[in-house]
């Protein structure tokens, strides 16, 4: 396609793009294609994705399974340097390729640059690790001497969501394929297209048919869950989604790794210290990509003596905030990614100030948002409410974050601790001592002292969820060593 396409004063005026599927080494076109539209213009197509039939999901899965026992058979430090060198291939197209996840997912373009560089990053951080796979640990006594070595579990799916995809793929992806594994993965559907661009440069590094795309509808892609050659699944997305992916791996007993929901608390002590530093940590860490990340904050507990003072320096930053179009560089926060999503929080906000909550709606919206059908919400601090109110309860994956008083920090430790979800907590105080001492009480699966959200996330660490936020671990040498399988050779001397 070439035409142009009608843009708002804040739009770059770029021609749609089109991306197939990558199968064993080759893009497949289909006959069926997804517009993919713009969350800041929605009657804008940023462009279309091959809609993948139930024949080409699992001629995908095929390719995957025909390469994996050449693959696997290589030295864990040959796989390495492939993947390595397949990583050479994207540099260069890096704004290219952010300017395209900008006008598909919505947001800011600082975002999607940073998003670039971490897909790289975590790629040499799993190459790191390279050596840990070849070690092999012995069992000496007799009469029984044991080795115990692993090997690649066999094919992957991996399926990202929309907010940060190409980063969170970096999680996964490059782990899988240096413990030996093959892949097909799967884009969002709303956000496909520089996730398809990225890995088929990547891919092009690869011997053919160890990283498969597949894109299209969940009926059609089905095979990448219930195949069974597929052995293990990878899924980053809501607790329900989750769900539903484990209920499809079990049919073949596949092994998953599960990234779920995250209503993420973070506990400001009396003691904490809020100068204008740590006031930015904490908007930044609930209002990143516009509050859509699954390790946000998504609550705040704070000491009633420090309520007052809390809510109004985070009321005055947030003022400081222009939401418009994320390709405007004056925007400091861009659109939702779906108009779905936009009304869930917006019926969450109204819920909360029916119960008779102050919602304090601040920053600005651009002349463009303002007059244009862009997914937009102005950032929101919900005061005092109802704890049982959703806005409290479950995760609103939006610009709206409840403020909570409290009296005894025991009580808020037991109610993050049976709460449903369990993937990250922050906790913040002036004393480091005191702070990790609440923080070892937390379970949840990532606690950070004084800061919060993929900027404070440490990724040589393994990361994952308690409870309904997840199971298993990605990332570090644990993520690394979920992607194989323990092999045991014992002898009698």
């Amino acid at each position: 396609m070439s035409e142009r396409v009608h843009t708002t004063p804040a739009e770059t005026w770029a021609a749609p793009v089109r991306t197939g599927l990558l199968i064993d080494g080759k893009t497949v076109e289909t006959e069926d294609w997804m517009a993919v539209h713009n969350p800041a213009a929605p009657d804008q197509i940023v462009g279309h994705a091959a809609a993948a039939t139930v024949e080409q999901a699992r001629a995908a899965v095929a390719a995957a399974d025909a390469a994996f026992p050449s693959w696997a058979v290589m030295p864990a430090r040959r796989r390495a340097e492939i993947i390595g060198q397949a990583l050479t291939l994207l540099d260069g197209s890096e704004a290219e390729r952010a300017a395209l996840m900008t006008r598909e997912n919505g947001k800011v373009s600082f975002e999607s640059q940073v998003e670039m560089g971490v897909f790289v990053a975590r790629t040499r951080a799993a190459i790191d690790l390279a050596d840990s796979l070849d070690q092999v640990r012995r069992l000496d006594g007799p009469p029984l001497t044991s080795h115990i070595h692993r090997l690649p579990t066999g094919v992957v799916t991996v399926i990202v969501p929309f907010n940060w995809p190409i980063a969170i793929l970096g999680a996964s992806l490059p782990y899988a394929l240096l413990a030996g594994n093959t892949a097909v993965v799967k884009p969002p559907p709303t956000v496909p297209l520089a996730m398809v661009r990225t890995l088929e440069l990547f891919a092009a590094g690869l011997p053919a048919g160890v990283l498969n795309v597949v894109t299209g509808s969940n009926d059609a892609v089905a095979p990448l869950l219930t195949d069974p050659r597929v052995r293990k699944i990878v899924f980053t997305g809501s607790t329900g989604a989750g769900k539903h992916i484990m209920a499809a791996a079990a049919q073949n007993l596949a092994s998953v790794t599960l990234e779920l929901g995250g209503n993420d608390p973070a506990i400001v002590l009396d003691d904490a210290v809020l100068d204008q530093e740590h006031i930015g940590r904490l908007v930044q860490g609930a209002f990143l990509t516009s509050g859509q990340v699954c390790m946000a904050v998504k609550r705040v507990y704070v000491h009633r003596s420090r309520y007052d003072e809390l809510v109004d320096a985070l009321t005055s930053a947030l003022d400081t905030h222009r939401v418009g179009a994320g390709t405007d560089p004056a925007s400091t926060m861009g659109p939702l990614n779906s108009a779905a999503q936009r009304d869930k929080v917006t019926a969450m906000l109204a819920e909360a100030a029916d119960a008779g909550a102050e919602v304090r709606e601040r920053g600005t919206l651009a002349p463009g948002a303002a007059t244009s059908a862009g997914h937009f919400l102005r950032p929101a601090l919900v005061l005092d409410p109802d704890p049982r109110l959703r806005i409290v309860t479950e995760e609103q994956f939006g610009p709206a974050l409840p403020i909570l008083p409290f009296d005894d920090v025991d009580s808020v430790v037991d109610r993050v601790n049976n709460d449903w979800s369990g993937l990250c907590s922050s906790v913040w105080s002036g004393d480091p001592a005191h702070a990790g001492r609440i923080a070892e009480r937390l379970r949840t699966g990532t606690t950070w002292i004084n800061h919060a959200n993929a900027v404070a996330c440490d990724d040589r660490a393994p990361f994952g969820g308690f409870r309904q936020s997840g199971i298993g671990r990605e990332m570090g040498s644990e993520g690394l060593l979920s992607f194989t399988e323990a092999h045991t050779i014992t002898s009698h001397g």
